[in-house]
């Protein structure tokens, strides 16, 4: 499967999906309309009962090939991408607090039907999904899986891990990527019909402007930390990244983008037994331009909906959402189909609002998924400066050590 193509195919349904429902809102008759709204909530109920598996199918094997990988410097390698991507959380988390009083003043989200006459857009019926696990008994299932498997080498178990992750995925590429567009179109749909629509779209321009421009200064802080600490020039580092960001920008993968961000991180000087195994364990755990957005887009729909969210849950969203997104990579679309779950649960997002996340997100996928790879050149610098004598050197052409991590850590669905 070619990803660069399937990516921009989503990006360019999702897109279409969102004009053909502004135009429809304007003379679809309510009876068609509420078809789509039917759709929604079966879609949407479908979601809430396939999440907690998908995140215990991606999460088990995940934790398990982490455990058989270079000793200490897996697990340094690994937290430190992983406080790379809660801090991205807490600081976006931190801007939305500052910023979104001032950048949204009078903004107000309502993609409800509360509001609307009797009987307008509600769907013809309903029916329940129950989900067979919560998302936290997922959570804790899989890591007690994944860790019990690396220490004790359970190898069928594993292999039977990874088979149901290729199954899941089957599911995720062939019934659920397919049927986004449907369900965004019936979102925005709805808030055409519903007369929120000019108010909403003009917030998330707002929104979407901001995101883009917080990774860029997020990347500029990672290279500064790392060059920092390493003694490297950071903006040369950052520079000499770009064809990774480039080449992310139109793959929206940062398993496609491997090659050349090996190829930039070793031109920074990194030694290439570190950068064969950084690179591609980053790029399945380090999600920090992901986790921006979706941080700054979450609580601007928190914001709008003038919903009663505390620093407390808040913050507790960012941690568990920095475990849930080691998902991501896998799910083609990005990282707020793992994420899902958790905006219902805790959060309290509503259907529409859940759709509103999943437009906004894919609309500009390509760009958190570019700091992603550049921001693992700088986690390679770090691990490069202190880890460099431990891991044994390879000849240019020989085996990559990150190889073998790849194959084994990158789920089924990618190319």
């Amino acid at each position: 499967m070619d990803i660069k193509r399937m990516a921009s195919s989503l990006l360019a349904r999702v897109i279409m999906a969102i004009i053909l429902g502004i135009a429809c809102s304007f003379f679809l008759p309510e009876a068609l309309a509420r078809i789509f709204i039917t759709f929604n909530g079966l879609f949407s109920q479908f979601l809430g009962f396939f999440v907690p598996v998908l995140i215990f199918a991606l999460i088990t094997p995940a934790i398990a090939g982490l455990g058989r990988g270079a000793g200490k410097w897996l697990a340094i390698t690994t937290a430190v991408a992983y406080a790379s991507t809660i801090l991205s959380g807490l600081l976006a988390y931190g801007v939305a607090r500052g910023v979104y009083p001032r950048l949204l003043s009078g903004e107000r989200l309502d993609t409800g039907v509360s509001d609307i006459e009797a009987g307008a857009l509600s769907p013809y019926f309903t029916v329940e999904m129950p989900p067979p696990m919560e998302l936290m008994s997922a959570l804790l299932l899989a890591f007690c899986l994944g860790v019990a498997m690396a220490t004790m080498k359970a190898d069928r178990l594993y292999n039977a891990t990874r088979e149901l992750e290729q199954i899941v995925m089957k599911v995720v590429g062939s019934f659920i990527v397919p049927l986004l567009p449907l369900f965004i179109f019936g979102m925005f749909l709805n808030l055409g019909m519903n007369g929120n629509l000019v108010d909403t779209l003009v917030a998330f321009g707002k929104v979407l402007v901001l995101a883009t421009a917080m990774t860029l200064v997020y990347l500029i802080l990672q290279f500064l930390l790392a060059g920092a600490l390493t003694g490297t020039n950071p903006l040369r580092a950052l520079r000499t990244m770009l064809p990774a960001y480039g080449t992310a920008l139109g793959t929206a993968s940062s398993a496609a983008t491997i090659p050349v961000t090996y190829r930039a991180v070793r031109s920074n000087g990194v030694a290439s037994s570190v950068a064969g195994f950084v690179v591609p364990l980053c790029a399945m755990i380090h999600l920090a331009g992901s986790m921006m957005k979706l941080t700054l887009f979450a609580f601007a729909i928190v914001y709008m909906a003038g919903m009663d969210v505390s620093v407390g849950l808040a913050v507790g969203f960012i941690f568990m959402l920095g475990i849930t997104m080691i998902a991501a990579p896998g799910v083609p679309g990005g990282g707020v189909m793992a994420a899902v779950a958790l905006l219902s649960s805790m959060l309290g997002f509503g259907e529409d609002q859940v759709a509103l996340m999943i437009a906004a997100y894919i609309a500009i996928d390509s760009f958190g998924t570019a700091a992603n790879v550049t921001g693992d050149g700088a986690i390679a610098l770090i691990i490069n400066k202190f880890a460099r004598g431990d891991l044994p050197e390879r000849e240019p052409g020989g085996e990559d050590l990150g190889a073998g991590l790849t194959e084994a850590a990158e789920p089924a669905g990618r190319a």
